[in-house]
């Protein structure tokens, strides 16, 4: 193995723990408002507070824009390494050539 590939595998591992929790809150609480909206018949201002807490306004505006930032960011590293990693597992899998005719 490449110590490219070693070193991505690092980043990746070591990166994962600090995007999980966000990406989850993300992904949770985006999901609910729409599902509580549109499923549950809940109004808008019912479930605002989902939206406040998915786009993290819960933390101001300077922080809010940096949540986002940073949460977008860790969600396209995580998809490019973790990517980047199953494409060279992919590629170690195929067989040696072109089958003999």
């Amino acid at each position: 193995m490449s110590t490219l590939l070693v070193q991505l595998r690092r980043w990746h591992a070591a990166l994962a723990p600090v995007v999980l929790a966000p990406l989850l809150i993300t992904v949770l609480s985006g999901m609910s408002y729409r599902l509580l909206k549109d499923w549950a018949g809940l109004g808008r201002d019912q479930v605002h507070w989902l939206m406040v807490v998915h786009e993290g306004e819960w933390l101001g505006p300077w922080a809010e824009t940096l949540y986002v930032l940073l949460n977008g960011l860790g969600l396209l590293w995580m998809l490019g390494t973790g990517g980047g990693m199953l494409i060279q597992r992919w590629r170690r899998k195929q067989p040696g050539g072109p089958p003999a005719p």
